[in-house]
């Protein structure tokens, strides 16, 4: 019923896409961000720009090849009495791409970065590097985002202009977040959370078994807020150190 609603006024139907559009875009600008800040920092808003600008291009690209992207859903051979489509194999191997990269930069976060890599400077490669990685991840997030705009909305006018809004929302806001995410260590491994549980997400879907997005939205929600709480009582509340004597105290309370 609800989704009658939508579809049968086109106002309604852009309001409600663009939204989720938007919410959709969150884990595009995350990784967006956490690869980016690789490089250096004259390069890192133009690369940023030219990845979410790729993510608008592919998925007017793919509203506009809707046959095609129907005919991916077609079973292509058949596991263990599943069958897998070209969608299927899309969403696995991007979801098992986003849960490798995502534990990497965990491992690469909390254990420290290679000692050669912290005295170069990135080359042209590693630009290439960064984009291509960006452009695979903008194939894999927009395939869900075109599915979801089909079955919001049955004017293909509404389903651009909500895509174009929810870019344009993503380019504002994505240098902001991108520099947030950054400066805090906890919120970066908050956000690879984020992006390993997605990746988790996409492969469990190319398994033929729907998760709905909404409790992992919730969950990373809810972790964020209490990180965001942490980090404003830490600027209220010092550290106590203890003097010498409580600390002997302590010690010989503990030997006991």
């Amino acid at each position: 019923m609800a989704l009658e609603t939508t579809t049968s006024n086109p106002w309604v139907a852009l309001l409600t896409l663009s939204a989720m559009e938007i919410v959709l875009g969150v884990d595009n600008i995350v990784f967006i961000a956490i690869l980016v800040a690789k490089l250096p920092p004259d390069k890192r808003e133009r690369i940023r720009k030219l990845g979410i600008g790729l993510a608008l291009i592919i998925r007017i690209g793919l509203l506009f090849a809707l046959s095609w992207l129907m005919r991916l859903t077609e079973p292509l051979f058949t596991v263990l009495g599943e069958g897998i489509s070209g969608r299927d194999l899309i969403l696995l191997g991007g979801g098992l791409f986003l849960v490798a990269k995502s534990v990497h930069e965990m491992h690469s976060k909390l254990e420290g970065p290679d000692i050669e890599g912290t005295t170069q400077a990135p080359s042209a490669a590693a630009v290439g590097s960064v984009l291509a990685q960006i452009l695979a991840l903008d194939i894999v997030f927009s395939l869900d985002s075109v599915i979801t705009a089909v079955g919001m909305a049955s004017q293909l006018w509404v389903m651009v202009t909500a895509m174009i809004i929810a870019v344009g929302v993503m380019l504002i806001f994505a240098g902001r977040i991108g520099d947030f995410v950054e400066r805090h260590p906890t919120v970066k491994i908050l956000a690879l959370s984020f992006l390993l549980l997605i990746g988790v997400m996409l492969v469990a879907e190319g398994l033929g078994q729907h998760i709905n997005k909404g409790y992992i939205y919730f969950a990373m929600a809810f972790a964020l807020v209490v990180e965001l709480l942490n980090m404003r009582l830490r600027k209220v509340h010092k550290p106590v150190h203890l003097h010498a004597g409580t600390e002997q105290k302590v010690a010989s309370e503990l030997g006991r």
